[in-house]
This record gives C-alpha cells, structure tokens and sequence, in this order.
C-alpha cells in the first residue's frame, strides 16, 4: 500500500477544550520539549499510535508491539502466558472511557481489560487503520483488506460491519466524530455516515484519508499531498497555512484543546498555528525526526508526537522566553524595561528592540556597525533612555537624541532623583547630570571604594542615591557626601551588591552574592538559607501585584508571600517558605548575575520581564502554567534476592504476595503518573509493620528493605507533581514473608517451654542444693546445741546442783539469825537460776526438725508452758497444712515459742489464742491475748537486759516476713507475722490429722 502513487488526505481528529492546554499565545519552540530517540535505545521500532488509558498510563503501538510509558521509563507489554495479540505490528491504539485499551494491528482487533485479552475473528486478517469510540460509546475500527474495506462498530461486545458490497474500495483508514457527525475516510472518497443515511463526498483521484477535523467555521479539514483543503458544500477548496511552502506535504492534523493546530509533515517536522500565524519545529530544533507518524494529547495537556527517529512531547513552561525566534535582533540580551505606555524594551548585543503586542521593532543606527545596546532607563518624562559603548542618548517623538555632555563611555546603570537629576554608573566613576548643564563625575575611590557600582537607585523621597558596589559594599550618597555605607562586616550579605529596592516605609533591600539582605534606620538582617532561601546567591528582587516576592537566584526563580518576608524581618530567626521554578519550568541556573540595569521590570498588565538566558523571560504570576491533576500512583514490581515475584501488568495491585522464607533484600518499584515533569515527582513511602511513618524518598522510585522478620506487611506510596499536588490515597501493596521453621511461633513456645524447664529444672536443683546445704548446717547447729546442753546439763548444772546441796548443809548448821537468812535467799536465787539454766538446755535440745506441722508444734510449746492457774489457750488453724522450708519452720516456730513464753509468763492474760492460716500466696500467724499489754517504751525498744522483742524482730527481718505487733496498757497485746507463701512453703497442700479426722467423722 505505501507503494501507490496516491493522494493522501487526513481528517484530524479534534479535542474538547480543558482547563489543561498549551498557552496558545506561544510558538512550539517556546514550549518545552524532549525527545526520546531510537538511536539513543529508548525503544527499537517506529511508534505509529498513542493512548492514555484512564490509570495515567501512556501506551505505545509499535513496529514490534505494545509499549507502557510512565514518563521515564517504556517497559514492553506482554499478554498473558499462552495468548497473543494478532499482530505486532500495532497500528492504531484507543483507550476507551471504560478503561478498555482496543489494540488495532496489521492481522486484526484486540482488546485488553482486567487482565484478558479479548480477539474478534470477524477481523482477523484486517489491519486496523484508525480506532474511535463515539459519544454513545460504540467503538469503531476502520480496517484496509482484501478484497474490500470494512467500518465496524462494536457494541455490548457486538461486532456489526459495513463495507462488504465494495463502496469504501480497499480501505478506511480515517474516523472523525463531532456533534454526533461520524466522518470516514475510505478509498472511495469522505464518508458522512451518520446522522441519517450515508453520504460519499468522491475526491477526483484515488486517495488514502487518514485524519479530519473541523475548523473554527465549522468545515471539514482534510489534508492531501501539497497541501490542506477544505470540504465546503460538498467541494474541497484550498486552505493555505502561511509559510509552509511549495513542498509542503502533511501526514495529519491535530487540534489541541486550546484551539491551536499541529501538522504533522513527511518532511517538515510540525507546524504549529495559532493566532492567525504559524510556526515550525523541525530536526534542527531538536524534533527526533522530520518525518511525523502521529500525535496524541495526554490529560494534563502535553502534546506527544511520534516520529521515524522517536517520542517528542511539548509542554508549557511556567516561564516562557522570548528570543530571536519570536523577532529580537540577537542573543543575548543585556537588560529590558517594561514603560509606563505598556511596551517593553530590550537591549540586545546587537540592537534596542522595542516589544509591543507582539510585534517587534529593532532600532539600530542606518547605514553603522551593530549598536550594542546595555543599560535603560524611563524618565518622569516618559522618554527611554539607552546607554551603550557609543554613548547615551534617549528616545523622545520617536527619535534618538544622543546626550554630548556626558563623558565617553557607557553607563551600568541609570537613574532620576526628586529634582530631575540624573545618575549614571560608569565604569570610572558616579556621573551626575543636572538639567542641561556639564556632567560632573565622582571617581570611586572618593566614595570610599576601589570598584564599580553596578547598580544605583534614587530615594526620591530623601534626595539620595543608594549605589551596590562591586566587589562588596552599599553606599548612600546625598548632598555630595556619603551618608551611610554599609558592607558584610555589618552584616550585609557578601559579594556584590546587583540590585537595590525601596519600599515606601524607607526599608533598602540590597541583592547581594551572599543572600537578601534588610536596612531599616542602620540595622541590616540578611536573608540566607539558613531562614529558609533555596541558595544564598540573589540576583534581582521583584514584588508583583498579588502579595508575592519574586527572586532570582543562582538556583532558580524563588516566589515567597510577602507576609512571610514580613515575619522574618520582625524575626530574623524565622523560617521562610519558598516556591522554585528551575529549568523544567522554564528558568535557567546562573552563578553569577550578568547583563546591565535593569535586569528585571513590571509591566503595567503584571507581568514581570527579565533577562533570561537566550532571550527575556516573561512571569505572570497571575496566570502560572499549574498542574492541579494529582498523579495516579502504581507499584510496579517487587523483587526479593534478585528474583521477580510480582509485575504489575496493568495497573492492578490488589492481589497479597507470599514471599519465602529467609528473604533478605526486598525492592519495591512504584512510579506516578504525571507526564508534564516526571522527574519533578517527588514520593513518600511508608512500610507498615516496619516503618513508624512516612519517608520521604525524593524522586527516588524503588524502595529497598533488608532482613525483614517474617509477618504480614502493608505497602503505601503516595506522590506529588510537578506544582506539588499530592495525591494522598496513593496505592498500597499487601504482602507478608513466611516464616522458616525456627521462626515459627510453635518453635518459639516450644523453645520458650524448653529453657523455661530448664530453668525451672536449674531452680529446682538449687533449691535442693540450698536445702540440702541447709539441712547439713541445722543438723550441725542441732549436734552442737545438743552437745552444749549436754554439756551444760553434765558440767556445769551438775557443779551447780552440788554447790547447791553443799549450801544447803551448810545452811542447816547455821543457828537462826541474819546470815542465816540473807544465805536462805541466796539459796533461793540459785534454784532461780538452776531453773533458767534448765530451760536453756530444753531450749537448745528442743527443734522442730521433729515435725513440719506448725500447728503442732505451738500446741506442744502452749502445753509446755501452761499450769495451774495459767490463762485458757485456743489455736485455730486455716486452710490445708503445707510444709515449710526448712529454713523457715525453725525460725517460725521460735518467734511463735518466744511470743507465746511473754504472754504465758508476763502478761497476766485470762485468754490467748493462736491462728495459722495456709494462703496460696501468705502463711500468716497471729498470737493474741487478752492480758495487761506492753508499755509503748518497752514495746519499742524492749526492756533492758532483755531481748525478746528484738530478737523476734530480727528472726522475721532476716527471713523476709513481715511482723506487726499491737499492744497498749490494758489492752492486751497481738503479734502478727505474714510470710510469703512463695519462700515459705516447700510441698503441695496437705491437710493436718486433726483435719483429716475431722473429715472422716465429720
């Protein structure tokens, strides 16, 4: 078919306007443009169709299949395992309104939802020229066969096609809706093929019809070998595009949303018209080819155009320039003016052009060498004054009147005070020109500097002029003299001083290397990133008509809220926030400031003109170029160790990943959506279950985690675009990693049960070895308190005893008188002490290693020491008997011997009762009685001599019980001893034989 000699007319396909367009003001070279060529390898073949699905996705029909483009990066489509498309060679691409992307290729027609891929047969063999879904949603495939054509529309998945009687000939290769108009492009001719019957507009030759569209009139456009005609009442008629020439061969026609016209060429590249004139973008501009396939508008409003050599997108830059291509005389451009009467003026290396409306006006000398124009200036007059190497003249009537009386040389800078005088910077020195008169020069170094002043302006409210020096230093000049002078040593910022501003409150703002700084009545603050600036280097300072400060600075066009800049200068320790523009909107870098003054000016519409860097640009703060779509966000891929566990392949992330165990170095892809800037996306990324909030991942598009535990994860990413619009919900990613078999939680409880065994099995053996320690230390206390008695009954109570009967022999022999007497009573005291002495050795044979029931033992010690007349005892015992510690029994039993021994012995009581009570977690033991009670002085520090108190005391201290005692004159007294079961008991529960009879007659 390529091969035919044959007419070729395209019938475009146009776009209903959006909010999201191109500036149609704009030629396409101020637009911004990339390209992505096959010769750099960013895909192998010819990209012959383009659409966007509604997930943001581009997708790429190609010479060898179907491509998924992000913005970044183009990753080949494959179909699912076991399928494939009719043909690789796609030809023509349409995403429908439903999601649905219908894939028309060189064998026949497939669609792609939901990860099927659907076929229809009745076109197997046809290649599908052109894809339109209508407003009614009925898709139509135009398709070129053998022997006839078809148009077929495919409804609820109906298939319906026309063509089989011959009237379309070989093909249709064109389809165009608008107003519920269906237009076809066939061999035969243009088709109208609804509303009503079926209508054939015959061309005079054979013809291939590719695209149409409508013109501003409401005609048809169809574009044919040498030129674009125009169907009107039924005839083509010519439609000329100025300056496209005589070999002038387009391929399609694109109408964007704003209006403007694209035309696709054989050899020209694109034509863009607009505004009644037309431009051209072509190879040596930087289109990847000259030969244009087709083009596509994206929802953010980008225009894409596919080539022989690659992709090219063109986007509006925030900040557009304007340079030779648009009528300036030259590169570069040194300084510019916007006047009073709403043109603007620009000098230039060669000439002074003069911008109004568009239209551009040069000014250069008649018959002369190339005027370099530098430094302007508007007077209260209104006249424009220009400095250059020639001298300075200004323009007035339309005339350039040079000014004689000035010294040679230009001027960096000029300005007007109060009075009418003027002040220029030259390179030698300040010049002042009063009226008509001489110029009087002030060299420098009388102005207390060695360099230039590249800028000066006049306060006309004091009368002065401030001057920034170069290198360093800011200067007030007025009445001859320097009034003030300023550098970094009082804290101005360092380096050259480029720009100086007056606010009407009588503040200086001076543009220095070092930052933005302040003067307000001698005191300077200077701006810097440390408060929040992008980069420390200022180049010029502008405040535009909605409440904004604009900057330039070595990074980029920084804008900050004027109530922002306003809270600094009351604290300068406070933190500004700034928007930048950079290169990708339209905003060159530059270290050093170059060009004369002025090097930015306002418009009297608002918009701010500066020296750019090939040209001047133009900022209108009131109608930035914004991205208010917030960006699909997808994840991609997860990889683990270097291995492929998930792809998406179509958007779809809702399915749970199961990773092996062990897995160690996890890789997340994501990516966003938003095809004005892709690399100004920035991300945020949180993994739940590992990170405790969101990280902030730049532009960086994978995440990486290592030595993840096993468990359960929640994936989220969330994105911005290019004019920071998040979108919030982002996309998320479940998946969990599996656990091996050490990291299981049975293998945890198992290991957990096995050391707490062997713990209790080491407790259980130290335990045995204290108590076993224990046993051998009491059986030798034992041993010893026995051999003591024994040898305190057999020694010494023997040697007292016959002392005893000896006295007492001798007492007998004595007559009756006081000897006698006082040897009686000493007689007495020694049975007295016979009588102790013999307790003590009880005492010491007693132990309650004889028995482990504590009960037992205090009614044993109460029978002891109960006689006649001794008060009535009671013991009440509590809950099941248990043994205790070996430990604890002996030390027990004696604080309940000792307690028991006062109250039977000292405290004249009718009635003592004792109570044990077994708790699970307390032994407690309480011995009260009912007798005279213990004085409050001895109950504290215990009588003198005696250590009864104090030595139960310091039993239940070193056993780490807790022991009350209760008593008060007349009152009886109560000893109350609490041990913790944990480290008094040593067996299960068990009940005492009193307990156990009870039970059994019970």
């Amino acid at each position: 078919m390529e091969g035919r000699s044959v007419v070729k007319l395209v019938i475009f396909l146009a776009c209903c306007p959006s909010a999201f367009a191109l500036n149609p003001s704009l030629d396409a070279n101020q637009y911004a443009h990339k390209a992505w060529t096959i010769r750099e390898g960013f895909f192998k073949g010819r990209i012959t169709s383009i659409a966007q699905t509604p997930d943001g996705y581009l997708w790429l029909g190609s010479e060898f299949g179907l491509l998924r483009f992000d913005g970044v990066q183009a990753v080949p489509w494959q179909p699912p395992t076991g399928e494939r498309l009719p043909n690789n060679y796609v030809d023509s691409l349409l995403a429908a309104h439903d999601g649905r992307l219908w894939i028309g290729t060189r064998g026949g027609l497939a669609s792609w939802k939901d990860g099927k891929l659907a076929y229809y047969a009745e076109l197997a063999g046809y290649i599908i020229f052109s894809l339109l879904e209508d407003r009614e949603g009925t898709v139509w495939a135009a398709a070129y066969g053998v022997p006839t054509g078809r148009l077929c529309a495919i409804r609820s998945g109906g298939l319906q096609c026309y063509g089989q009687d011959a009237s379309f000939g070989q093909w249709v290769t064109s389809l165009y809706e608008e107003n519920g108009h269906l237009w076809a492009g066939a061999e035969t001719g243009v088709w109208r093929w609804k509303p009503g019957p079926p209508k054939l507009y015959r061309m005079q030759a054979p013809m291939q019809l590719n695209q149409a569209l409508n013109d501003d009139n409401g005609r048809l456009l169809i574009s044919m070998s040498g030129g674009i005609s125009q169907l009107v009442d039924g005839k083509l008629e010519a439609y000329p595009i100025p300056g496209t020439g005589a070999h002038f061969n387009p391929t399609h026609l694109f109408r964007d949303r704003d209006g403007s016209l694209w035309i696709g060429t054989r050899d020209q590249g694109v034509w863009h018209v607009h505004h009644g004139r037309a431009d051209r973008f072509a190879q040596l501009d930087g289109l990847s080819d000259d030969d244009v396939l087709t083009m596509f508008e994206d929802r953010e409003g980008d225009i894409w155009i596919a080539t022989h050599g690659g992709l090219d997108r063109f986007r509006d830059f925030a900040i557009p320039t304007i340079s030779v291509k648009q009528g300036l005389s030259s590169d570069p451009v040194w300084s510019v003016l916007a006047a009073r009467d709403g043109s603007v003026w620009i000098a230039t290396r060669e000439a002074l052009n003069r911008w109004n409306r568009g239209q551009v006006t040069v000014y250069r000398q008649p018959g002369g060498p190339p005027s370099q124009a530098e430094s302007l200036f508007e007077d209260d007059r209104g006249r424009i004054w220009e400095s250059s190497k020639n001298g300075t003249a200004y323009f007035e009537d339309g005339r350039s009147i040079p000014v004689n009386s000035l010294p040679p040389g230009s001027a960096h800078s000029i300005t007007e005070d109060s009075v009418g005088n003027f002040w220029f910077s030259q390179d030698q020195g300040l010049v002042h020109l009063a009226g008509e008169g001489r110029a009087e020069r002030i060299p420098w170094p009388d102005l207390g500097h060695n360099g230039s002043a590249p800028t000066l302006t006049a306060d006309r409210m004091d009368g002065g002029v401030w001057l920034g020096f170069y290198p360093d230093g800011l200067t007030y000049f007025k009445d001859g003299h320097v009034r003030a002078s300023y550098s970094a040593r009082d804290g101005l910022g360092e380096g050259a001083v480029t720009g100086v501003q007056l606010d009407r409150d009588e503040t200086v703002w001076a543009v220095t290397e070092g930052g933005l700084s302040r003067v307000k009545n001698g005191r300077i603050a200077t701006l810097t990133s440390r408060n929040g600036l992008p980069c420390d280097t200022v180049h010029w300072m502008m405040e535009d008509g909605d409440g904004s400060v604009w900057l330039y600075l070595a990074c980029g066009l920084a804008r900050i809220d004027r109530s922002d800049l306003n809270a600094w200068a009351i604290n300068p320790k406070h933190t500004i926030k700034a928007t930048v523009f950079d290169s990708s909107d339209g905003v060159a870098a530059r270290a050093i400031s170059i060009g004369y003054s002025p090097r930015v000016s306002k418009a009297t519409d608002g918009r701010i003109w500066f020296v750019a860097e090939s040209g001047v640009g133009v900022l209108d703060p009131r109608h930035l170029s914004l991205n208010k779509l917030p960006p699909p966000v997808h994840i991609e891929q997860i990889t683990a160790d270097r291995k492929d566990y998930w792809k998406n392949s179509y958007g779809d992330a809702s399915s749970k990943l199961r990773l092996p165990p062990l897995t160690r170095d996890l890789e997340i892809d994501y990516t966003a959506l938003s095809l004005v800037a892709p690399e100004k996306i920035r991300f945020r990324v949180k993994l739940e279950g590992r990170d405790p909030d969101w990280k902030d991942m730049g532009t960086e598009r994978k995440a990486f985690y290592n030595d993840l535990p096993p468990r359960n994860y929640h994936f989220r990413v969330m994105a911005c675009n290019n004019s920071g619009v998040w979108n919030e919900a982002g996309a998320s990613f479940d998946f969990s990693i599996d656990p091996t078999y050490y990291q299981t939680t049975w293998f945890k409880i198992a290991c957990a049960a096995a050391f707490l065994s062997v713990l209790w099995g080491v407790y259980r053996l130290r335990l045995y070895q204290i108590a076993r320690e224990f046993n051998v230390r009491l059986e030798e206390r034992v041993g010893e308190r026995t051999r003591i008695a024994r040898d305190l009954h057999d020694t010494l109570l023997q040697s007292f005893q016959g002392l005893m009967l000896r006295l007492q022999v001798v007492d007998e022999l004595l007559p009756p008188g006081k000897a006698k007497e006082q040897l009686e009573q000493s007689l007495e005291r020694g049975d007295q002490a016979i009588a102790e002495g013999r307790s003590a050795v009880h005492d010491l044979r007693t132990s309650t290693t004889t028995t482990n029931d504590l009960a037992q033992a205090v009614r044993s010690v109460a029978d002891e020491l109960a006689g006649d007349g001794s008060p009535t005892f009671r013991l009440m015992v509590e809950g099941p008997v248990r043994d205790l510690h070996p430990i604890m029994r002996d030390e027990v039993y004696r604080i309940a011997r000792e307690a028991l021994r006062n109250a039977f012995t000292h405290s004249q009581a009718s009635r003592i009762e004792a109570e044990i009570t077994y708790g699970e977690r307390l032994l407690r033991m309480r011995i009260r009685d009912d007798g005279r009670g213990i004085p409050p002085d001895i109950l504290d520090a215990g009588r003198s001599g005696h250590y009864g108190l104090k030595g139960i005391r310091e039993r239940a201290r070193q056993i780490g019980a807790i022991l009350d005692i209760w008593s008060g004159i007349g009152t009886g007294t109560e000893v109350d001893l609490s041990v913790p079961g944990a480290i008094a008991y040593s067996k299960s529960p068990r009940r005492s034989p009193l307990q156990l009879f009870l039970k059994k007659v019970g």
